[in-house]
């Protein structure tokens, strides 16, 4: 399930979120980082987001699913990261709103595992 070039283009050519943007190749995937801390993650044709508890409820609402990936003991999900909503991907304002958020999360969170 490697990212396909084509969409990482258009992904990475939508306006920057909040901070610049960087991403790179890893896992088959592709990593979207602001300011080093890695917020998104394509997977095929797929954009995931990172989630908490306090946004996971809007990605369910819309119909995502967490990233996923199969193992010898079975599939496993990944909660973390949640598929953005296909729509949003025409809705710019929206798209860089939930992209904001999890820029928010992801920060908020490398900064708890650096205290730990």
């Amino acid at each position: 399930m490697s990212a396909r070039s084509n969409f990482i283009e258009y992904v990475m050519e939508l306006p920057e979120p909040v901070a610049a943007i960087e991403g790179g190749v890893f896992f088959g995937g592709y990593g979207i980082k602001s300011q080093s801390v890695q917020f998104s993650m394509i997977m095929g044709n797929t954009l995931y987001f990172v989630v908490d508890n306090s946004t996971r409820q809007q990605y369910i609402d819309q119909g995502s699913k967490p990233f996923s990936y199969m193992t010898q003991k079975g599939q496993r999900l990944v909660k973390r990261y949640y598929q953005v909503p296909a729509d949003l991907l025409e809705k710019q304002q929206a798209l860089l709103d939930w992209a904001r958020q999890s820029i928010h999360i992801a920060k908020a969170t490398a900064h708890k595992k650096k205290i730990a």
